[in-house]
């Protein structure tokens, strides 16, 4: 029999998230050996569940979820998704402009591939959540990157944005707040994408997943507010601000013109008849987790659990030599870099696969998420404080002979 090959769509999709160094720290604990995940951003495995009565309303409804829904999702929810968002001035935004999908992920790639020709241009952020990435190649677009700013809170640098725009170029992905920088974009950091799309006529695609999750007085600001006059498709869901990302409920809303998104819409719409719908007893649970008490603030206030663990990690990394960590100012996650000087790492890959063997701790490396430089990697500040302390720890030791090998090799070195 003829052996299957994979398909020539995969040949430069990449989500190294989940490759290699994932199946090695699998193996080590399939030997028994116990790995610290620092690398996970789920907040389950940490302790921080759902509230209950979310879980409750879903329980209750599982008896009227037994059947397919509207392909764009139950009307409850996408009435609740709409308010939510008028509440916070989206007054454009109504109910027939929610899809509601199985997680942000699966609207990502539902979106591009009603949106996407062969060949068009997609700018996206690197860092860059990598799903953005592959799922433009899938859908037969090129990724180009624009570079963000370490020296600058991470936020994206707008003259390289600007220079990276080309006559093939047809839309602009934001992640605000961004995994994995953590960083939150200001209103004209925001209102420089709109007048950029304004100028090229391109789509916004903004990933706000976060956006509840902000540090220190950071403010989220919607990019749909900024730019009413121009397509934006904004995506969030339950994943992350009520913990539930197992449950698979997140949504995209459209705004901006109707004339001029009539038939993308349409598109969409077929897209989503063709999967039949999302998960519905997840979809009973986003009404609730909407209008109710909104758990996630006692997480990332002055004294609470997120607020606190990314304070620790933040200052415990920095205090490594050769390793500088920008504080996040939102999201669950922070990009510490390593001095190329101290650590002249050529394969960040590599660093990551030597510190889980020597370490037993896995975190991801920095050119996953489409860094150009093997100089970052990525710390999740999800789990407990005894956990975090114990992370950095196991980092240091680890540089620490690292910077004691090199040493010792130069000074060898110049005696010749």
């Amino acid at each position: 029999m003829r052996p299957m090959q994979h398909s020539s769509k995969l040949q430069n999709v990449r989500y190294e998230l989940r490759g290699p160094i994932l199946h090695a720290a699998k193996k080590m604990e399939a030997e028994g050996q116990r790995i610290l995940r620092m690398n996970l951003g789920d907040p389950a495995p940490f302790g921080l569940e759902a509230p209950e009565s979310i879980v409750v309303d879903m329980i209750h409804h599982l008896r009227d979820a037994q059947g397919y829904s509207d392909s764009k999702g139950i009307f409850s929810a996408r009435t609740a998704i709409s308010q939510y968002y008028q509440t916070k001035g989206l007054m454009q935004i109504g109910v027939e402009d929610i899809f509601v999908g199985n997680g942000v992920s699966e609207l990502i790639s539902m979106t591009l591939q009603a949106f996407l020709e062969n060949g068009d241009q997609v700018l996206i952020p690197a860092p860059d959540y990598p799903l953005w990435t592959a799922s433009v190649t899938l859908s037969g677009g090129t990724p180009v990157h624009y570079l963000c700013d370490e020296a600058n809170n991470w936020w994206p640098d707008m003259a390289d944005v600007a220079a990276k725009i080309t006559p093939r170029t047809r839309a602009i992905v934001l992640i605000n707040p961004n995994n994995p920088t953590g960083a939150v974009y200001p209103r004209h950091i925001l209102e420089e994408f709109a007048r950029l799309a304004r100028e090229h006529d391109l789509v916004l695609f903004s990933d706000e997943i976060y956006e509840k999750i902000t540090y220190d007085g950071a403010v989220h600001i919607h990019t749909a507010s900024v730019a009413p006059d121009l397509p934006v498709l904004t995506f969030s869901g339950l994943s992350k601000a009520y913990r539930m990302p197992g449950y698979r409920a997140g949504w995209v809303a459209i705004s901006g013109p109707r004339t001029a998104t009539a038939a993308y819409r349409e598109s969409l719409e077929l897209l989503a008849s063709l999967r039949l719908c999302a998960n519905v007893p997840a979809q009973h649970a986003i009404q609730t987790s909407l209008g109710g008490y909104q758990s996630i603030g006692d997480l990332v206030k002055p004294g609470g659990r997120l607020h606190e663990q990314r304070d620790l990690a933040c200052r415990l990394l920095n205090e490594i030599p050769g390793v500088s960590c920008v504080p996040a100012a939102g999201a669950m996650y922070l990009f510490p870099k390593l001095d190329p000087q101290v650590y002249p790492f050529v394969n960040d890959e590599q660093f990551v696969l030597d510190l889980l063997e020597d370490q037993k701790i896995l975190v991801s490396h920095g050119t996953a998420f489409h860094w150009p430089a093997p100089d970052h990697f990525r710390f999740v500040i999800l789990p407990s404080v005894d956990e975090i302390e114990e992370a950095v720890r196991r980092i240091s030791a680890f540089l620490a002979v690292y910077r004691r090998k090199a040493e010792a090799q130069a000074r060898a070195t110049s005696s010749i």
